[in-house]
Order: C-alpha cells, then sequence, then structure tokens
C-alpha cells in the first residue's frame, strides 16, 4: 500500500511540474502577445494549464512531454496573433479569444471522448518513426489551406463585426480538422517527446566538454574585460568611444565590450579607437577562434568515444551469456 501511494504521489508531483512548465511558458508568451486586449493573454494562459493538465492526466509522458506540448501551444499562439493580426486587423476583441480557443476546445473535447483508444495508441507508441509522418502531414497542410484561401479573399476590407465573424469562421473549419485528426496531433505530441528524450541523453554525454567550454570562454572574457578597464585607467586619455565621444569606461561597459569583441558580433555603442586596444581586441579574437576550434573538437571527440565506451561496458556481459568455447578435453 505504501508502495503505491508513493508512485501516486511521484505521478502527481510530476504532473505539477509538467503543469507548472507549460504555465510558466504559455504566460511569457501571452505578455508577449498581450498588447492589444486583456482576453488574448488570459485565453493562452488558461489553454495552456487546461490543455497540457488534461492531457498529460491521460499520457503521463514527463517533462520532454509537457515541453513539447508546451512549444506547440506557443507556436500555435504566435501564428494565430501574427497572422489574424495580418489578415484580421478589425476584428472585436470578443472574436479572437474565442476563435483562439475553439481548435483547443475541440482538441481536448475529442481526446475525451476517444480516450480509451488513444491511451492505447499511445502505450503502444514507444519509437518515433516515420509512418505516421503522412497523416501528420495531411492535417497541417488542411489547416494551412484555410489560411491560405483566407489570406486570398479581401477579408481585411470587411467591417470590424464581419472580420470578427469570418475570424471565428475560419478557426471552426480549423477545429473540425484538428477533432477528426486528433489520433495523429497527439501522436505528434508523443514523437516530439520521444525526440527531446533522445536529445536529452545526448547532451547529457557532452556536459563535461560543453561546461569546460564554457569556463574557458567565461576566463577569456574576463580577462580581457579587466585588461581594457585597467588600460583605459592607466591611459591619460580616453582609449574608447562611445556615441557620445571618446569617453573612460566603466568594468560593465568593458565586459560588454569584451564579449562583442570574442562573439565578433560588431561593435556598437563602445568601440576603441587606440592602436594598442585594437591589438589587445586583435589578440582575443584570435584566442577565442582557438578556444572555438578546440572545443568543438572536444565535444565532437566525446560524441564519438560514447559508442565505443557503451560497446566495451557491454562486452563483458556478452562474454558471460555466450562464453567461448575453448579447446575440447579428451576423452
Amino acid at each position: 500500500m505504501t508502495g503505491r501511494r508513493h508512485r501516486a504521489a511521484a505521478r502527481v508531483l510530476t504532473w505539477l511540474r509538467a503543469v507548472a512548465f507549460t504555465v510558466i511558458l504559455a504566460v511569457l508568451t501571452a505578455w508577449g502577445v498581450g498588447d492589444h486586449g486583456q482576453l488574448m493573454p488570459v485565453a493562452v494562459v488558461g489553454a495552456a494549464a487546461l490543455g497540457l493538465g488534461f492531457l498529460y492526466w491521460l499520457f503521463p509522458r514527463g517533462l520532454h512531454f509537457a515541453f513539447g506540448t508546451a512549444t506547440g501551444l506557443a507556436i500555435y499562439a504566435t501564428l494565430f496573433v501574427v497572422l489574424g493580426r495580418a489578415q484580421f486587423p478589425l476584428s472585436p476583441e470578443w472574436a479572437r479569444a474565442p476563435a483562439f480557443l475553439l481548435p483547443v476546445l475541440a482538441f481536448l473535447g475529442m481526446a475525451w471522448w476517444r480516450r480509451r483508444e488513444l491511451v492505447s495508441v499511445v502505450s503502444h507508441h514507444d519509437s518515433h518513426t516515420l509512418e505516421e509522418l503522412p497523416h501528420t502531414l495531411g492535417w497541417i497542410l488542411a489547416t494551412a489551406a484555410i489560411g491560405l484561401v483566407c489570406f486570398a479573399l479581401p477579408i481585411n476590407r470587411l467591417s470590424p463585426t464581419m472580420q470578427g465573424a469570418a475570424l471565428v469562421g475560419a478557426m471552426g473549419l480549423i477545429s473540425a480538422i484538428v477533432a477528426r485528426s486528433v489520433r495523429d496531433v497527439v501522436l505528434l505530441l508523443v514523437d516530439v517527446a520521444l525526440i527531446m528524450e533522445e536529445i536529452t541523453e545526448r547532451l547529457r554525454h557532452l556536459t563535461v566538454p560543453a561546461t569546460a567550454f564554457l569556463l574557458m570562454y567565461a576566463l577569456l572574457v574576463i580577462v580581457f574585460a579587466a585588461a581594457y578597464r585597467i588600460a583605459d585607467g592607466l591611459s591619460a586619455d580616453p582609449l574608447f568611444n562611445q556615441p557620445s565621444g571618446a569617453t573612460r569606461i566603466t568594468y560593465a561597459d568593458a565586459l560588454h565590450f569584451s564579449i562583442a569583441t570574442l562573439s565578433t558580433v560588431g561593435y556598437g555603442d563602445i568601440h576603441p579607437h587606440d592602436d594598442g586596444i585594437r591589438v589587445l581586441a586583435s589578440i582575443q579574437v584570435i584566442a577565442g577562434q582557438l578556444l572555438l576550434l578546440f572545443g568543438v573538437a572536444e565535444i565532437l571527440r566525446a560524441r564519438r568515444s560514447r559508442p565505443h565506451a557503451e560497446e566495451a561496458e557491454t562486452q563483458p556481459e556478452r562474454r558471460e551469456r555466450h562464453p567461448p568455447n575453448g579447446p575440447e578435453t579428451p576423452p
């Protein structure tokens, strides 16, 4: 009984973590898209909490499933806002939030209606393949076709009320497509979760070389930033230019200049006008390129050595299971 309670508590805790992650991403997305009215941000957050909470309760696939689902919802919200404002610029706020929620509610409602079938399908779907790709592309292309038709028609010339009605009608058609393709949508979400699990496993083996690279990168940034600040402080005249002209730099300015130099993104508000600083910046650029060269080589070496290490670990087990045939003992 105690073990069953622990498993139930662990499942609830994982579910809460997944929902919390989704809500945080949804709040960030809603904050970004909520520059017109208040209903749309509330709809995004509500859809994220309701959708992920319901889906994860049906298909407990871990935080990777939450990541894939939350990312998909964020992409959907972004496309809805950007494309909706391009073709339905005058649609009233009362139409935007319901139109956004229609496909989400249709998907969740059909998933609940077919929950037993979907749970059975997901439980036997343990590896991502391309077998379901044609079905996935089918409903995606169908929804894209509706969007293209909306862009081809002069909907943006209609009155605000007519634009709102057209937006709700178009999203109603998309809702019907999503509800009809609920199995394919769920399998796509599971595939994304499986891909994320594989990516996470690969990244785990690159933690040591990646951390070493970041530490060396940070060391170069700090050392050269200190050198720039010391050189500017010891010089009789300022060695750097800002939009206001030649000026002394603070350590924060030196860090900003050092990162811009090492990343080779180009100078913006701070740039040198002294030959000595230019030489020092050139040395930093060369050091950064060498670090990048050896860092990438080390990461690739660690990636290549992983299969050999796994094979070496499995060889003793293979010898135990299949011992080599020794010389035959004479009778």
